[in-house]
Parts: structure tokens; C-alpha cells; sequence
């Protein structure tokens, strides 16, 4: 049976490997502390399994991530440039092969859905092929293998390594914002574990006027756009203002529609989401790869949707869930 954690492995190894090529890279301005950074990386995703199993203690991981935190506030990741295909090769690449270069990016989203729609149907001496845990997850890798494929059947580039080369480089060019949405995820379970949302119901109650739905309203859903902002993920914002305000007065008080508070409510999240450089996958990592020479240029595009958004999603809520 394939599980999610033979997707968390598959990923670990990359990162190592990944790892190696940067350490072996001579010309590498910072190689061995960017081969530290990525290296753990890479062993985390592995050590994770133990930790899961509670056959190894976390605080080891707690340490990782620390050292991780300093090699990246010192300066010690640097873009190394991997020599892949250049400017020339690329153009004549679109060139010759045009609309059929999206083809393996679009394999990625197809194979997904359908590994997800057949898993609960393929079997083995009766036992599932793909875990019912996480499917979605093994399904989202077995789709990135499956683009992968794809792309070296139809580009046909000189090296087989070249999908590590290419993953190197975009790796390198993003630098430690490609773990932002880890690091803030985690950080919005330790908001909820810490009791943060308990806090800020208990302030909301202070300082909401008795018996006033549309302050209620405004409080629940600028605060999701706030905690947004500050923690770059809806998802982590959630928990903490639904267990403030959604829950307790919206939903319970005011006998709001759940379903709508909610879905309204993780909107004016995203709305947050699109003005915040804490959103990295969202705002910072477009930038890197496109090379603007602006790194916030996509969120100042986008600004000017955010905000009015979410005074639309204030007058969405008021008037479709009560």
C-alpha cells in the first residue's frame, strides 16, 4: 500500500540530493551552509516518520528547525545558479514546441484527480494500492512524477538529471521562502494550542456593542484579514478567529448559517492572503521566478483587489447568513 509517508520520503531524497549538488558546486558562493540548510531539510522529512511513530522524540526536529532559522538570518543561502538550459536554448525550446509545453504542467492536475477518483477501486490480493489517508497527498505526487515523465518524453533534453538540474535552480532562486507556508502553518497550531483564540473572543466581547450583528460582522471578518496578513495563511488565521467570534457569537448569538459565515469567512482570509509577503508561495515566490525587479510587484498589483474584496465579503456575510 502506498502511503503518505512514501511521498514525504520521495521528497526528503530530493532535498538531499539537491543537497549534494550544492555542496559539489565549486563556484557556489555559499555551498556548504546552503547545503546544511537544504540537507536538513531533507532528513526532517525522513525523521518525521519516527517522530510520527513516537519511536523518536521531536525536540531533535525543534533543533533542525533552529539551525535552520540561523543558517537562513545569516546570510548563509545564496543562489548559486545552476548551470542548466540558458536564454537562448529556452526561446528556441518555446519555439520549437509551442502549446505543448503546458502539457506536463497540466499532466500534474489531471493524473491527481484521477488517481483520487480510482484509488477506492485498485486493488491487490484485496488490499488498496493507495492508502484512503491522505490520498489526495500520495495522488498530488504520483501526479508530479507523472508531469515529469511527460516532460522528458516530449522536450527530450540531452540529461535525464536535467528535471533535478531545473529543480535545483528554481529551488535556489526561491531560497527560504519556500518553506514560509510550513513554518506558518505550524505557527497557526501553536496560536490555537496557546489559546490565542480564546484571548481574542475574550477582548471581542469587551469591546463589541451588545446585541450589534454588523460589528460582529466587521470584527469576524477584518480580523480574519488581519491575522492573515500577519501570519500569511488563512488556514492558520481559522481556527483562531472562528473559535474567537465565528463560533461563539456569529454562529451561536446571532444564529448565523454556518456553512456561510464560514466559507465567507475563510474568503476574507484570502483577501489577506493577497497582500501579504507573509504569503511567500503566494506573493514572494511569482517574483522570484519571473526574476521582477520588484519583489513585491505582485502584491501591489493586487492590493487593489484585496481590499475591496473584503468589503464585499463584509456586506456578503451581513446579508446572506442571518
Amino acid at each position: 500500500m502506498i502511503g503518505v509517508e512514501a511521498v514525504y520520503w520521495f521528497v526528503g531524497a530530493l532535498f538531499l540530493v539537491w543537497a549534494l549538488l550544492i555542496a559539489g558546486d565549486s563556484s557556489h558562493p555559499r555551498r556548504w551552509g546552503s547545503a546544511a540548510f537544504w540537507g536538513l531539510l531533507g532528513l526532517c522529512f525522513f525523521y518525521g516518520t519516527f517522530v510520527q511513530s513516537e519511536l523518536a522524540p521531536g525536540w531533535i526536529l525543534g533543533i533542525a528547525v533552529i539551525v535552520m532559522v540561523v543558517l537562513a538570518s545569516t546570510g548563509q543561502l545564496k543562489d548559486g545558479r545552476a548551470r542548466t538550459t540558458n536564454d537562448v536554448e529556452r526561446e528556441t525550446y518555446s519555439v520549437a514546441f509551442g502549446n505543448k509545453l503546458f502539457i506536463p504542467a497540466l499532466t500534474l492536475p489531471v493524473v491527481t484527480v484521477l488517481v483520487v477518483l480510482l484509488a477506492p477501486y485498485v486493488t491487490i490480493n484485496g488490499q488498496l494500492l493507495i492508502s484512503p489517508v491522505n490520498s489526495t497527498l500520495v495522488a498530488l505526487g504520483i501526479g508530479a512524477i507523472s508531469g515529469v515523465i511527460v516532460g522528458l518524453v516530449i522536450l527530450r533534453p540531452r540529461r535525464l538529471f536535467t528535471p533535478i538540474l531545473e529543480g535545483r535552480r528554481i529551488l535556489e532562486s526561491i531560497g527560504w521562502a519556500a518553506l514560509l507556508p510550513q513554518m506558518l502553518s505550524t505557527l497557526g497550531i501553536l496560536f490555537t494550542k496557546a489559546g490565542v483564540g480564546v484571548a481574542v473572543g475574550t477582548l471581542a466581547t469587551v469591546v463589541l456593542p451588545d446585541g450589534s450583528l454588523i460589528a460582529a460582522v466587521l470584527v469576524y471578518c477584518v480580523g480574519m484579514f488581519l491575522f492573515t496578513v500577519l501570519m500569511g495563511n488563512a488556514f492558520a488565521a481559522f481556527p483562531i478567529m472562528t473559535a474567537a467570534i465565528g463560533w461563539p457569537v456569529l454562529v451561536q448569538t446571532f444564529d448565523g448559517n454556518p456553512a456561510a459565515v464560514f466559507a465567507i469567512g475563510m474568503l476574507c482570509g484570502f483577501c489577506g492572503t493577497l497582500v501579504t509577503p507573509m504569503a511567500a508561495n503566494f506573493n514572494l515566490v511569482p517574483s522570484a521566478l519571473l526574476e521582477m525587479k520588484d519583489k513585491y510587484g505582485v502584491i501591489k498589483a493586487q492590493i487593489g483587489t484585496g481590499v475591496p474584496m473584503l468589503g464585499i465579503n463584509v456586506a456578503l456575510m451581513y446579508f446572506l447568513a442571518f
